[in-house]
């Protein structure tokens, strides 16, 4: 999977609420797109209009400025131990990998 980095204007960020408690694991199968933020905050959109914010522990160096990731499970879900690999242009060349967090459901998050 990989996805495209879309920092936050701050009235967009200023929006954004927790809804409930962190999850350690979202289904794979729901995951219809997702966001990098900065290079160390991921959103994933989900079936059903959910949306689940990914702060990693620490901050991923590449992420923001490269746009992409990889991650590999082999569960039908991705948890708070999976690991993902920020994707490097010219593609092949693999970079960082970094921890993920816990998935906050959220609302008020723009695509």
């Amino acid at each position: 999977m990989s996805a495209n980095a879309r920092p936050l204007k701050p009235d967009q960020e200023a929006k954004i609420k927790p809804v409930g408690k962190p999850v350690d694991c979202i289904p794979i199968r729901s995951i219809t797109s997702s966001r990098v933020r900065d290079d160390s905050t991921i959103d994933f959109y989900m079936s059903g209009r959910k949306v689940y914010r990914n702060t990693l522990p620490n901050s991923c160096p590449g992420l923001g400025f490269e746009e992409r990731f990889s991650y590999a499970t082999s569960l039908s879900q991705l948890c708070s131990v999976d690991i993902i690999t920020v994707l490097r242009a010219p593609p092949g060349i693999g970079g960082p990998s970094c921890g993920l967090g816990k998935f906050q459901p959220i609302s008020g998050a723009p695509k």
